[in-house]
């Protein structure tokens, strides 16, 4: 007798089709701070290889730091001649620290890439890691930042990344659920699960940049701007946080990034 398979099968989210074009059609102006100033904007004159290690150092300075700032940052570093892990290793870190402010946590950050160029010194000759286990093993780097570089360093999408605005976005057009539920994500990496088991993979990559300059400018965390939305006929949140924002809400967030 055969045995009977079950097979998962997770459905997407009703108009999503609709919805992502419908976000799609408003960024395309490139207005948002992500689009000139992200961290796949990291060392774009750069050769590859040192441009896959800007790439990196931005990504782990992103964390809970608007774009303008980190931007700013990996330019200072880059004036002083420390897009190169060696320099880094060199330079102590004090120094590093100061010309990393004010990135959030400039300090923790300062010493997290400091070690992160020891170790690409020592064990990738220079080079960044390529794969996500070898990414997450170094200090300041989480599972958002690890796909991200995977994806813009190494063109080696193997997950969505997803921040702060993915997360809260994600759930406010009500495209993710917690595993077995109908309700809400409550962290970036129950959201990337989520999206993961619907979203076409060749849309993987797209949705982080797409959504991030979305929240920047349309969805924002506060008081988002429905009325300017041209998705509002068809997202099931909107208007409903315009007119009362709750003001516990910033300080729950995952922050900015």
């Amino acid at each position: 007798q055969e045995a009977n398979i079950v097979m998962c099968v997770v459905a997407a989210p009703e108009n999503w089709e609709a919805v992502l074009a419908g976000i799609k059609n408003i960024r395309l102006s490139g207005q948002a701070p992500v689009d000139t100033k992200g961290c796949e904007k990291a060392g774009s004159l750069l050769p590859p290889k040192e441009r896959r290690f800007a790439v990196l150092i931005s990504t782990m300075m992103s964390s809970q730091t608007k774009d303008e700032v980190t931007h700013a940052a990996v330019e200072r570093l880059g004036e002083n001649g420390l897009l190169d892990p060696d320099a880094i290793v060199r330079t102590d870190e004090a120094t590093l620290a100061n010309l990393i402010k004010p990135v959030g946590f400039y300090q923790r950050k300062a010493q997290f890439i400091k070690e992160a160029s020891r170790i690409c010194l020592e064990r990738f000759g220079g080079d960044i890691p390529d794969t996500l286990t070898d990414l997450l093993a170094l200090k300041g780097v989480g599972p958002k930042m690890a796909h991200l570089v995977m994806s813009i360093a190494w063109k080696n999408t193997q997950g969505i990344c997803v921040d702060t605005h993915v997360h809260r976005i994600s759930n406010r057009l009500g495209w993710v659920f917690r595993e077995g539920t109908k309700q809400k994500t409550t962290t970036p990496e129950q959201t990337r699960m989520s999206l993961e088991k619907w979203l076409p993979k060749d849309e993987w990559e797209p949705i982080n940049p797409l959504l991030v300059g979305f929240g920047q400018t349309i969805c924002t965390p506060l008081r988002p701007k429905c009325g300017s939305c041209g998705i509002n006929t068809i997202c099931p949140s909107a208007f409903k946080e315009a007119s009362s924002p709750n003001p516990k809400q910033k300080k729950r967030g995952l922050g900015p990034t």
